[in-house]
């Protein structure tokens, strides 16, 4: 590794703007003079092994730069309940990973542990208020804002608080609060003060809504948050600048990384490399219709990864036997691809088909992939940088310098009602045939119309399945979707919609990656 005060030079940043974390870590100043071009990494619906976002984002980014092109990648921070649970901490794998990687995955420059002690620090002001004489006359019963942690801790899904007056109220994971929602989308400083102040926190005894503003605490959660606002620079094993910054889940959260990350990872470089997370049907979704609309993004293109396992995984094969040859589950899983790319093209991107390659593929399912993706007049390229090394994404950087721009589209408007964006983005990109409303989710519908008109809306939902049960693999259509609950993230400034049984606080598998992290020689092994 470079030492990071290189890095940060070879992008034209001075010492003494540096904010050293250690050697290979800092924090550096955030600017807004887009000049490149944006690529998204997006998949399929993946099997539990997941698709390799990360990693090819980081082979792009590596072989652009290889290639003599100035290229970035901007990147979301890892949480520790991946990192100590099942799915790891999302900072590639193999050759194709940051550094310094377990201090990412750990700690890193604290960017969560503020937002979580900000988070937290609300609901004991919240609290405080109410013991002290409760001036705004909230209600106990009826607060809105959740306390947070990160790590997965089911037991923390279902808490009473306040000597058993505030019942049935829970915990957040860190990724899914509101604050980490509010640095993403937050432009500067001021942005952010305007963004916490219009956080909805509870409701009075006459149903009015209590923001942080009329707690006048605004200013304290400021001083927690002000250094966190500054994107954070790593690099790839390759020595490749990258800003990670930010890191919301896709299936309960928005799923992308902070705007000013990207915005001063454009403005640096002539590529910038994204991603967002799990499928195109949660993150891809998101980014354009939440990070892209909002701030003036336009995508030059999106890489839809697939990999054979998780074709054959949507194709019926059990997790436990996707590395066996099947070809025929290949052709069968082909139908969840489909409807990714299917889309896809309803917002107007470019799109390439990228196959992450296997030691375990056969060249009989590498050639059905490549024969259905090309019948559909989409640019298919393999990457085999897992199973070769070297320059595995060339093919994708050769598709990408022969698009042209494409203005992005979106399938719902912002005036239209509540309704009628879940129904738009229920039945275009998901395929139900109906949606069914849970009885204390009526009342919300007219409330939000009233109360928050304009906003986007934020699917919570399973990774699993393009549908709301993860038990519906391929391509499921013409079935009901259940919205059991929506929470207005006013500061944010979207709706989360939460269909089927998808909760914010996840829970640990039975052999969590916790059982094989230790200590060796004073070296930590296990993150992975």
């Amino acid at each position: 590794m470079r030492p990071i005060v290189e890095v940060a030079a070879s992008l034209g940043i001075s010492e003494e703007d540096v904010v050293n974390y250690g050697k290979h870590m800092a924090k550096i100043p955030a600017i807004n003079n887009p000049k490149g071009k944006l690529i998204l990494v997006t998949s399929m619906n993946s099997a539990k092994a997941g698709a390799g976002k990360t990693s090819i984002a980081v082979k792009i980014a590596d072989d652009l730069q290889e290639m003599g092109i100035n290229s970035m990648l901007a990147l979301r921070e890892p949480s520790l309940g991946p990192v100590f649970g099942s799915k790891g901490s999302a900072i590639g794998f193999g050759e194709h990973v940051l550094e310094p990687s377990d201090d990412i995955s750990l700690h890193f420059t604290g960017d969560f542990h503020a937002i979580t002690s900000a988070n937290n620090l609300l609901s004991a002001l919240i609290d405080n208020h109410i013991f002290h004489g409760n001036e705004l006359h909230i209600d106990e019963r009826n607060i809105l804002h959740k306390r947070c942690l990160d790590v997965n801790d089911r037991s923390l899904r279902r808490i009473t608080t306040n000597g058993g007056i505030q019942e049935n109220t829970s915990f957040n994971i860190t990724a899914a609060s509101e604050l980490m929602a509010i640095v993403c989308l937050s432009k500067d400083l001021n942005d952010l003060r305007n963004r916490i102040s219009s956080m909805a926190v509870a409701k009075n005894i006459y149903g009015d809504i209590v923001t942080v503003n009329d707690l006048n605490v605004v200013g304290a959660l400021l001083a927690l948050l002000k250094d966190v606002l500054r994107p954070n620079l790593v690099q790839t094993k390759w020595g490749t600048p990258t800003l990670v910054h930010g890191g919301p889940f896709a299936n309960i959260a928005h799923g992308c990384n902070s705007i000013i990350g990207t915005k001063t990872g454009l403005s640096y470089a002539d590529y910038t490399i994204t991603e967002a997370g799990f499928g195109s049907d949660l993150g891809a979704l998101k980014f354009f219709d939440i990070k892209c609309r909002g701030n003036n993004l336009n995508p030059w293109a999106v890489v839809l990864i697939c990999t054979i396992k998780a074709l054959k995984y949507n194709g019926g094969v059990l997790v436990d036997n996707i590395k066996e040859s099947n070809p025929g589950a290949v052709k069968n899983g082909l139908c969840n691809l489909k409807v990714h790319i299917e889309n896809l093209k309803k917002f107007n991107v470019n799109i390439i088909v990228t196959l992450n390659k296997y030691d375990s593929d056969t060249k009989e399912e590498i050639e059905l992939v490549k024969e259905y993706v090309t019948s559909q007049g989409i640019e298919f390229t393999i990457n085999e940088a897992y199973a070769k090394g070297g320059k595995g994404a060339i093919s994708i950087v050769d598709a990408i310098d022969k698009m042209k721009f494409k203005p992005l589209c979106h399938i719902y408007d912002l005036n239209d009602s509540l309704e009628d964006k879940i129904s738009k983005v229920c039945k275009n990109i998901y395929r139900c045939q109906n949606i069914n409303y849970n009885e204390n989710v009526k009342n919300k519908l007219d409330e939000y119309n009233k109360l928050f008109p304009g906003y986007p809306i934020c699917i919570a939902k399973t990774q699993y399945s393009i549908s709301d049960d993860k038990n519906k693999l391929g391509s499921p259509f013409n079935y009901d979707i259940t919205v059991r609950d929506l929470k207005v993230y006013n500061g944010a400034r979207f709706i989360t919609v939460f269909l089927g049984d998808i909760m914010t606080m996840p829970g640990l598998s039975k052999e969590p990656a916790a059982t094989v992290i230790d200590v060796i020689n004073d070296k930590i092994i296990g993150v992975f």
